[in-house]
């Protein structure tokens, strides 16, 4: 069984690749051809901490993956990372382990930041530049980068809110070392009425970006609420929105951005439209340059098995 440390994974990581593959499984999984188990998830709240298991295959592959994922976001005061895991790879045909991909938790923050990236790319109105990232984690920098990576022909202008102005600050700074442009706001409405994309990172429990701080045309990517209780969105805001996207409706539902409505019998699955079948063009997304549209991301198991999948390539041993 080959085994790789995150350095040996960073170091065979290929973005362009990887943006292949978790484009083709979130194809996959809107085509049906993904079997997905429903995911483990277990709470830490004394500590703010939550693990999430996520298994699946994608039919014809000859392998499967099993992924752990914690996120403990007291960390970073410890001086530790927020989020940490593993993802372990095996056989379609005779269950054998063929690699362990302890990454610490790198190809699920990679993945998830390569997901929000796709969904803006696909939903936001053409030519956009003015981008707010909602959130100071490891994902605002993560979604920042991919995001310019895959539209290298335009400089994105990021601005950044955190809850902690101060590492808002950070993240400007971060960015800004790495090459981007961006700079920290400490006015989240005036910041949401001047953008034209928004991501959303946080583990708010709370609704952070009102309805009436989002203007037409707005497009908003929410990455942070991926398990019961989290919430970003005002529900009037979600409610109100011309088009809702998911890469699950099943756990958009249950425990995705969207879930606040479905519980309150506001919002069904066909309500909402899969990112899949917008990547595929299955389905023509946005219509015109005035729709709010939301894209509510909490993560496939198809998406560790493209990344699992995109590493390993790189290896002539596991071919």
């Amino acid at each position: 069984m080959i085994q790789l440390d995150k350095a040996q994974i960073q170091d065979l990581f290929d973005f362009e690749t990887a943006v292949d593959a978790v484009r083709a499984a979130y194809v996959a999984f809107a085509q049906g051809r993904v079997q997905t188990p429903p995911v483990t998830y277990l709470g830490f709240p004394e500590v703010a901490g939550d693990c999430h298991v996520k298994s699946g295959h994608i039919a014809g592959d000859g392998a499967f993956v099993i992924k752990i994922a914690t996120g403990f976001y007291n960390n970073p005061a410890q001086g530790l990372p927020s989020s940490n895991g593993m993802n372990l790879v095996l056989s379609a045909e005779t269950g054998a382990p063929l690699a362990l991909l302890q990454d610490e938790g790198w190809l699920t923050d990679i993945r998830t930041g390569i997901g929000g990236a796709l969904a803006t790319h696909a939903l936001a109105v053409a030519g956009f530049e003015r981008f707010l990232i909602v959130g100071t984690g490891l994902q605002a920098r993560h979604q920042a980068q991919c995001l310019q990576q895959l539209v290298p022909d335009r400089r994105l202008a990021f601005s950044i809110w955190g809850r902690d102005a101060q590492k808002a600050k950070a993240v400007a700074q971060d960015l800004t070392a790495a090459g981007l442009l961006a700079q920290n706001t400490e006015d989240l409405p005036t910041a949401c009425k001047a953008a034209q994309a928004i991501v959303a990172t946080t583990p708010a429990q709370r609704h952070l970006i009102a309805r009436d701080w989002i203007g037409p045309g707005t497009h908003i990517t929410a990455i942070g609420a991926d398990c019961p209780d989290k919430q970003e969105l005002e529900a009037e805001l979600t409610a109100h929105a011309d088009l809702l996207v998911c890469d699950s409706p099943e756990q958009a539902l249950d425990h995705g951005e969207f879930q606040t409505l479905h519980k309150s019998g506001r919002l069904t699955e066909a309500d909402v439209v899969t990112l899949g079948d917008i990547l595929s063009r299955d389905h023509q997304g946005r219509l015109n340059s005035s729709q709010i549209t939301i894209a509510d991301l909490t993560g496939l198991a198809a998406q560790d098995i493209a990344i699992s999948q995109a590493t390993l390539k790189k290896l002539s041993a596991f071919e």
